[in-house]
């Protein structure tokens, strides 16, 4: 059992306490809308982050990136500021990609 505190020791709250975070997305609110969504320019930085962020990453990582040209499957080590670089030292340049993920 916990030991209950002295009253001279207990902060009295008289104010609401805003602890709840809320959060919203308008990333996928339809099922037809997503391949729309992903050209977004933000959804591909954020999707660049969250591979390089993934605990599955520690120095390279396999995706398949889709850019206008076509699908490919690349090992990807590192991220300068508008390009990925692969393991064998190509760089792709961010604005070029449509999508990206992780093997």
């Amino acid at each position: 059992m916990a030991k209950e505190l002295p009253k001279m020791y207990q902060n009295k709250i008289n104010k609401e306490i805003p602890n709840i975070q809320k959060i919203y997305t308008t990333m996928y609110n339809k099922k037809e809308e997503k391949r729309a969504v992903v050209n977004d320019k933000y959804t591909i930085d954020q999707k660049i982050y969250n591979i390089f962020k993934s605990p599955n990453y520690i120095y390279k990582i396999d995706v398949i990136i889709e850019t206008a040209d076509g699908t490919f499957n690349k090992r990807i080590v590192g991220k300068s500021k508008n390009n990925l670089i692969t393991i064998d030292n190509e760089y792709i340049p961010i604005d070029k990609i449509r999508d990206i993920y992780t093997k």
